[in-house]
């Protein structure tokens, strides 16, 4: 999975360049292309194993060019992640019913990008991988966490909040680093939005059993067992 083969397509450079780095970094091979049409050229060369498509681009639906990208891949099955804007539930119904796999509204949290590929990647390979700490799971595949078999019903930002404690459980992260990885790459809002998560998070996660987030004064936060 590490050498997978990413085609991103979307007309905003900044997002193009943005997610082209971030997968890059994380391992992929990576095509990028602003329309349709360069988009298709580029997979007949260099067929991609999963797409990330924006749903609105210049020259064409993305729903409509995910069908085109599939065809030039001689009926081999290609995963999508499509990137649309904020908006009714039915249009990212929509995206998933014309054949994607995930779908992520703008502005996104670069890494959620990242980890979602590599998800889709892995239930196309057979593989379930989840997260573990103490009696706390994270099901990356179902979207899914359970503490002592609790569902907990997390919410999409929650659910990344969480990813992010369990990936550094036992370290302290700051504001700051939460923020990076888990709001928009263009968030400038405030940052005691952090406060507030945290808080929803404590209220599903450690109501009625051993405290896992703890705050470390000066410094951030912490996904651990009591010391």
């Amino acid at each position: 999975m590490g050498c997978a083969r990413v085609l991103v397509v979307d007309d905003e450079p900044q997002v193009r360049d943005l997610l082209s780095t971030a997968l890059r970094s994380s391992g992929f091979d990576v095509l990028a292309a602003p329309d349709g049409a360069q988009a298709v050229a580029a997979a007949r060369s260099h067929p991609p194993d999963v797409l990330v498509l924006d749903v609105v681009l210049p020259d064409v639906d993305g729903r409509v060019l995910a069908r085109r990208l599939r065809g030039a891949h001689d009926g081999v099955p290609v995963p999508v992640l499509f990137l649309t804007e904020r908006g009714p539930a039915a249009e990212r119904i929509a995206g998933l019913t014309a054949g994607g796999d995930e779908v992520v509204t703008k502005p996104f949290s670069v890494e959620d990008v990242v980890q979602r590929l590599q998800g889709i990647l892995r239930r196309f390979a057979g593989d379930v991988t989840e997260l573990r700490y103490a009696d706390l799971v994270l099901d990356e595949d179902a979207h899914e966490a359970r503490r002592a078999g609790r569902v907990l019903g997390l919410s999409p930002t929650e659910f990344a909040l969480l990813r992010y404690l369990m990936a550094n459980a036992e370290q302290v992260v700051s504001k700051a680093q939460i923020v990076d990885r888990v709001w928009s790459y263009d968030f400038k809002g405030d940052s005691r939005i952090v406060e507030s998560y945290i808080s929803y998070l404590r209220r599903k996660i450690d109501s009625g059993g051993e405290q896992l987030i703890h705050t470390v004064r000066g410094f951030g936060y912490s996904l651990r067992e009591a010391r």
